[in-house]
């Protein structure tokens, strides 16, 4: 389906897999994808019948949010704050499944020695939902080809957290729907072009002079530490220096400061069209824009023009009275 043309549904799911209601009118429902971070949804629901009822029973966490988009599934997650309005409407916002993480703690002591940062990611995945697993699943898109020595304790700080400090070094990854992906940060497999006839309503090019910074310090447990960047010819010296407990040896450190340095050297530029909406004769498909994945854009509709692979890092589809409307938020490929 073209983007822009796509028709939702969505269904309340229990824990134990039943359907606890069907939204059969929807209002407005918005759900989204991000890079390296939990993403959100909301529907609002006009009940009919005995739905009603049924939407009375809605519970947080202990219910999930499930959104099909053509009849397909695209996004679930659970449930966070159901809302009951007196003119009838039941608004539901949720978050994807990676949102259990940030609920779940290490559950067993480990250390990994020279290990490939996908497979630790996979081991903080998998732990966090060996005790009570809502049904997931994980696809290592390719290894990363970074090693490094890391130690968690049981009990002791939260999985998403962890898996969020695992991403500052060289790791990306998104979910869809029930699947999380794993890639390394240099991923960038094409799934379309776009120029400027695909943003109808224009877009804003933004230089990120706060992420800017020529010299990055990561200093790991005990006397580790790692360092990337130094002056800059044309910038001169801005340095960062970050605390990574998680990091033991120096090489990780290193490369956790080099992967920080070439996100933020030089000054990061972002294509931001999350005011504005994909034209429908784009020539992409809504599966297809999936956070870790790039397109090809050019652009001379500004001063600023640009011509070169970007990669996804955000994406959000809105559906209400007007149509459905998918925007986007694009970085330079290795950012």
């Amino acid at each position: 389906m073209p983007v822009g043309c796509g028709s939702h549904t969505a269904r309340i799911i229990d824990r134990d897999g039943a359907v606890v209601a069907n939204a059969d009118v929807l209002l407005s429902v918005e759900w989204a994808r991000v890079l390296d971070d939990i993403s959100t949804a909301k529907i609002l629901v006009q009940p009919d019948g005995d739905c009603c009822a049924q939407l009375a029973r809605v519970r947080s966490w202990r219910h999930k949010l499930a959104i099909y988009r053509d009849g397909q599934p695209c996004w679930e997650g659970p449930i966070l704050t159901p809302e009951w309005n007196a003119d009838g409407t039941v608004e539901i916002q949720a978050a994807d499944i990676l949102a259990w993480l940030d609920r779940r703690v290490p559950h067993a002591s480990i250390r990994f020695t020279g290990e490939e940062l996908a497979t630790i990611a996979l081991w903080l995945i998998e732990d966090g939902f060996a005790p009570d697993d809502p049904g997931h699943s994980v696809e290592v898109i390719a290894p990363t080809r970074i090693r490094g020595d890391r130690e968690y304790e049981k009990d002791v700080g939260q999985t998403g957290d962890h898996l969020r400090d695992l991403a500052e070094t060289g790791l990306d990854y998104t979910a869809v729907g029930s699947k999380i992906l794993l890639m390394p940060e240099e991923h960038c497999g094409r799934v379309g072009s776009l120029t400027d006839a695909d943003f109808p309503d224009g877009l804003v090019i933004v230089e990120d002079g706060l992420a800017l910074a020529t010299r990055w310090v990561i200093h790991g447990k005990d006397d580790v530490k790692g360092e990337a960047g130094g002056i800059h010819p044309y910038y001169g010296l801005l340095e960062r220096s970050v605390e990574e407990t998680s990091v033991l040896d120096e090489a990780s450190a290193t490369l956790a400061a080099r992967s920080r340095w070439r996100a933020s050297s030089p000054a990061p530029v972002f294509i931001d069209s999350q005011q504005t909406t994909l034209s429908p004769e784009a020539a992409i498909d809504i599966p297809s824009l999936v956070p870790g994945w790039c397109v090809d854009v050019t652009t001379t509709a500004t001063c600023r023009n640009i011509s070169q692979s970007l990669k996804i890092v955000g994406m959000k589809v809105v559906e209400d009275a007007d149509g459905e409307r998918v925007t986007v938020q694009l970085t330079p490929a290795g950012a």
